[in-house]
């Protein structure tokens, strides 16, 4: 049984391999590089503090594959699920197949164990190895990139750590129970696509936030979590301040959501318009008096009362959520495996 699912199976591991191979290679000979261009320009902007110029400039060199790489993982395990798991058996049935094999003293659960196992296991070590190397290429990009696209970042986190070996092993399983259910290659590999689809989202959205609580936290406006002020000549007496989702202190944070808060605790949202004059003092501008500037104006903003509140994910439990959300998986995918098991001895003929 297993050589016999290792000749149907041998066509597209290979396929996979050659392509991990290349992949892996590619990261290998051009890693050391990127990692020293990071280590020297972090040595060179902390001496003249435009650490922030150095972030831009450097991943806007790397953006396009820094995107492409994580692309690649993210859509891995998607593949598993389309033309690994939905075929498995949809093949099988629709060519009458599986009938003659269990004709061969064959049973059915040895027969779905080899096929889960081996496939399965396959796609495991394929997602496993895909998403570390990714992980080990781009840690001096995920330092430097924006706050969207920070290591933490929704997009970014699935592309990273253990994670893909979670979501190929539950999307090749899912494939199979599709398949087992619809009967039909097609509709399997579009159920498969749209269930998977339907679940990725899902899951940052609506339950990755509380794997852990979230920190709550209220900051002084500063740079960092400011991204502009503005000021309407028909309103002398108001300064528009807009937030930026970024916690002071807490760099790669996942900000869940930012507000900021007036004296007397009322959040107005991540914009609002604070009561100082804009005609002189440290608010006024540039050039007008002594004092004027950015920092000057957050500071008396600061002391009008002024803060940010935050909620967010700090960066420091990144793995700890790697190995919780794989975890899930897990528990999916094992729930999955043994409604195969269930069905393919009692319900498929």
């Amino acid at each position: 049984m297993i050589w016999l699912t290792w000749r149907q199976f041998r066509g597209s591991a290979t396929m996979m391999a050659a392509a991990l191979l290349v992949l892996v290679a590619t990261l290998a000979l051009t890693g050391p590089d990127l990692a020293s261009g990071y280590s020297t320009g972090i040595t060179a902007c902390t001496q003249d503090d435009s650490c922030d110029r150095f972030y831009d400039r450097f991943f806007g060199e790397y953006d396009l594959p820094f995107m492409a790489v994580s692309l690649v993982v993210l859509l891995l395990p998607a593949l598993v699920g389309l033309f690994w798991g939905a075929p498995l058996i949809t093949r099988e049935l629709e060519t009458g197949t599986h009938l003659l094999v269990w004709n061969q003293s064959i049973t059915r659960g040895r027969w779905l164990a080899v096929k889960l196992g081996l496939t399965g296991l396959t796609a495991m070590a394929a997602a496993g190895v895909c998403g570390l190397a990714v992980t080990w290429w781009s840690a001096p990009l995920d330092k430097s990139a924006a706050p969207d696209l920070a290591l933490m970042a929704p997009l970014v986190f699935g592309a990273r750590g253990i994670a893909p070996m979670g979501y190929a092993a539950f999307a090749f399983v899912l494939g199979v129970a599709v398949g087992m259910l619809v009967r039909r290659t097609l509709a399997a590999m579009a159920l498969t696509l749209a269930v998977f689809v339907a679940i990725q989202l899902a899951m940052p959205l609506l339950v990755r936030p509380h794997l852990m609580p979230p920190v709550t936290g209220t900051f002084e406006l500063s740079k960092t979590n400011v991204d502009g002020i503005g000021i309407n000549r028909d309103e002398t007496q108001f300064v528009h301040i807009l937030l930026d989702s970024v916690v002071p202190g807490h760099a790669g944070a996942w900000v869940l959501s930012s507000e900021l808060v007036d004296p007397s605790g009322r959040a107005s949202g991540v914009e609002a318009a604070v009561k100082t004059s804009t005609t002189s003092g440290p608010c006024a501008p540039p050039g007008s008096g002594p004092g004027q500037g950015m920092d000057s104006c957050l500071a008396e903003i600061n002391r009008l009362g002024y803060r940010q509140q935050a909620t967010y994910q700090p960066l420091e439990r990144f793995w700890p959520f790697q190995w919780i959300e794989t975890g899930i998986y897990a528990l999916l995918t094992v729930g999955l495996t043994w409604f195969c098991f269930w069905w393919v001895r009692r319900r498929l003929s």
